[in-house]
């Protein structure tokens, strides 16, 4: 075996400003060991008893969701991991295994907690690499939840904006085919010896149906009838379209508007402007749907504009609760309709702004409202409740669902990084973990109460970050 020398030890990163009597100091309390590909070097929840300098080889650490594997990360040669000094880990948070040979210096957590008395540059690198860790596993972590929340609301999205989307392809190939038309029936109105005051009451009837100020909004059953109605005078006056009946109801047109136009047309040329009607009612039906199914899509894209805060820099800012929940609701609609979610909001509308990071506030919303969806697939009579309320200097989001609950011997386990009652590929076991640190950032707290029926999480935080 070849053991570590002082030369390796100095070309780890985190060890360069440390002086080689206290590298020396390292090699002299620790041991070389190799590890071959696929031997573990740890399993989860081992003590944190060993301090672990990887010179050659790869190490990755994992976990067991559910009896499968998930990575955590892979450590890289000459990186310093395992125990390092005033870290509060005490238990390794998962499986290690060799990805490569491996050539390690071992040093007992006792013999690094004498060291720190006597080798100052040592505990001070050594610290420094428990704080990168920190920081980075706390990178890792969120990057990791936010890849995944990215994917669920992504697929969403893309739902919610293909109908709209779709209907714009169909609105603008039928008004196509309608403009088509046009020509022809140009020509037959042309033909028509109408006086001028009669062309413009029709003109004004037509305006006046279309501008939408009273249209009817009629049930199924009232606008059967208003069909049939119309079918039989267009039958009684001879009049072979039929199917503009369905689309002259409703623009509100009655058999009392049919007998205007009837006699403001010279005979027998009523067809023909009713067929020139039709084709213009048709048109402003399809720009209609295509407006409406545009400005769903420019809503849709405003909400993730929103939600991201794309504009906004990383800086805490003054905001509506609200604005964000709403947010995250609407991207996540796809699956409140899928699953037959009801929504009940019961919000405090006169809460002060709050000083907050928008973005950090919006994964918030989005991991405990996508959990409660979850919870709730395949239940019949799913209910969402989201409500707000200030207490004192505080603001108080309480979101509740009548899912089946978490279990009692589970519920302190939940906030716990990778901890996951859900199917491979459904959760990270990450997203309640990260609510967790947002809130902590926020000086605030997340609480949980649960029993079948009724699972509530209380999040609250100071309306001012100070």
């Amino acid at each position: 075996m070849n053991e570590v020398t002082l030369a390796e030890l100095k070309a780890v990163p985190a060890l360069q400003e440390v002086p080689d009597d206290q590298l020396q100091w390292m090699l002299d309390n620790g041991q070389t060991v190799e590890i071959k590909v696929g031997e573990r070097i740890f399993e989860k929840g081992q003590s944190l008893d060993k301090t672990y300098v990887l010179i050659e080889g790869r190490i990755r650490i994992w976990a067991d969701q559910n009896g499968k594997v998930r990575e955590i990360t892979v450590i890289q040669p000459n990186t310093v991991t395992g125990y390092l000094p005033f870290s509060r880990g005490q238990k390794t948070p998962g499986y290690s295994e060799a990805i490569r040979d491996c050539r390690i210096l071992l040093i007992p957590k006792t013999k690094i907690q004498e060291g720190i008395k006597l080798n100052y540059e040592l505990t001070e690198a050594l610290v420094h690499a428990m704080t990168s860790r920190v920081r980075d596993f706390t990178s890792l972590q969120q990057q990791n939840e936010k890849m995944f929340a990215l994917g669920k609301l992504s697929a969403g999205l893309a739902h919610e904006l293909n109908n709209p989307a779709s209907a714009i392809t169909r609105g603008a190939s039928a008004l196509q085919c309608q403009v088509q038309h046009l020509p022809a029936l140009f020509k037959d109105v042309a033909a028509i010896n109408m006086l001028p005051e009669k062309i413009d009451s029709v003109n004004n009837l037509l305006i006046s149906k279309t501008d939408g100020a009273d249209r009817p909004i009629l049930t199924m059953m009232e606008r059967a009838d208003k069909e049939d109605e119309l079918t039989d005078w267009l039958l009684d006056h001879n009049i072979k379209d039929l199917d503009i009946a369905e689309n002259f109801v409703e623009f509100g047109f009655g058999v009392s508007d049919l007998e205007h136009l009837n006699s403001c047309t010279p005979s027998p040329k009523l067809d023909v402007v009713l067929a020139w009607m039709n084709n213009y009612l048709l048109q402003e039906k399809m720009v209609a749907d295509i407006r409406d199914a545009s400005h769903r899509i420019s809503e849709l894209v405003s909400s993730v504009k929103t939600f991201t805060h794309m504009d906004r820099d990383t800086d805490r800012q003054w905001l509506d609760i609200h604005a964000g929940i709403r947010n995250t609701l609407t991207m996540l609609n796809y699956k409140l309709r899928k699953a037959k979610i009801e929504v009940k909001e019961d919000f405090d509308t006169t809460l002060p702004q709050v000083k907050a990071l928008a973005g950090e506030l919006n994964q918030v919303w989005t991991n405990l409202i996508d959990n409660s969806i979850d919870a709730l697939e395949g239940r019949e009579g799913g209910q969402l409740e989201i409500r707000t309320k200030k207490d004192g200097e505080f603001v108080c989001v309480y979101i509740k669902d009548n899912g089946p609950g978490i279990p009692a011997d589970i519920q302190s386990q939940i906030f716990d990084p990778f901890f996951t009652t859900k199917e491979m590929g459904k959760g990270t076991g990450l997203g309640l973990d990260v609510v967790t640190r947002i809130i902590r950032q926020h000086n605030g707290t997340v609480k949980v109460k649960s029993e079948p029926g009724n699972t509530e999480f209380s999040v609250c935080f100071p309306i001012n970050d100070n």
